[in-house]
């Protein structure tokens, strides 16, 4: 493995094909959840897979464990009282979505057990989302008292239309990798045995076709999502305000304390 990626420490690389990077979310976390250092890596690592000459096609995926279950929610707590830690996770929130749009090189995910937050968005933003048929899916932002920023609002009501796009994400509601094929929100679900070896013929497909056709391709299609840029901008604002208001930090106490949140109803919009 080349230099580029002797800095990473929390995802880890292998070549499943000549031409085919697959990046393995290992965090020490229960659930492979992210850690500050994680969510960094996972925003930052797409510059470096477009830079990279010798590869054509990327899986991302979480190994035998969970693809990850989301953000650290004890850091997330102090995220909510600290402005500079809460700016720099919204830039990496950011840089995450708009490095794997615009990442050249097509993207696998490959997804079993849980994947949550940050680790659902990386799912759902990969060009080919292969899940395993149990696994289990949820936003979770309306949960922790936080508007649902990160990519849902620009990809899932293009995805699998409005009215489940609203169903999920007010509700918070968990759903399964079938479930998640039925309303077309992935690409495909298969058995948890079949995961992994259908996200590499996948992904060696890719990587031997034409290069460039592949790329424009991408590109063009994703321009759907650009369009969409200021829904996302703002949706990621409006979460991250959350997090600094009364909301989020109940939000996200209640949840630690394994009890149920109580919110004002006179909050102003």
């Amino acid at each position: 493995m080349t230099d580029r990626y002797s800095r990473y420490e929390q995802l880890k690389f292998d070549r499943p094909h000549p031409r085919v990077l697959r990046i393995t979310i290992s965090s020490p976390l229960k659930l492979n959840a992210m850690t500050a250092r994680l969510h960094r890596e996972v925003s930052e690592i797409w510059r470096d897979v477009d830079d990279d000459p010798s590869i054509s096609a990327v899986i991302i995926t979480g190994g035998q464990n969970s693809f990850s279950a989301g953000g650290d929610l004890n850091h997330e707590r102090k995220v909510c009282d600290d402005y500079d830690m809460r700016m720099q996770a919204m830039k990496e929130a950011r840089d995450l979505v708009y490095g794997m749009i615009n990442c050249s090189k097509p993207i696998v995910s490959a997804a079993r057990g849980w994947a949550v937050g940050a680790g659902i968005a990386a799912v759902m933003l990969a060009d080919i989302s292969i899940v395993a048929k149990d696994a289990n899916f949820s936003d979770g932002h309306a949960k922790i008292g936080v508007a649902a920023g990160d990519h849902a609002t620009i990809l899932w009501p293009l995805l699998c239309g409005m009215a489940k796009a609203k169903y999920y994400l007010l509700t918070a509601d968990s759903f399964t990798g079938a479930e998640a094929e039925r309303i077309g929100l992935v690409s495909m679900a298969v058995d948890d045995a079949e995961l992994d070896d259908k996200a590499v013929q996948v992904a060696s497909k890719l990587a031997e076709q034409a290069p460039a056709a592949l790329r424009w391709t991408k590109h063009t299609l994703n321009h759907w999502l650009r369009q969409a840029a200021p829904i996302f901008d703002a949706s990621l604002a409006l979460e991250f305000t959350g997090f600094g208001g009364p909301e989020g930090k109940e939000g996200i106490d209640a949840f630690l304390q394994k009890r149920k949140a109580s919110y004002s109803p006179d909050t102003p919009f």
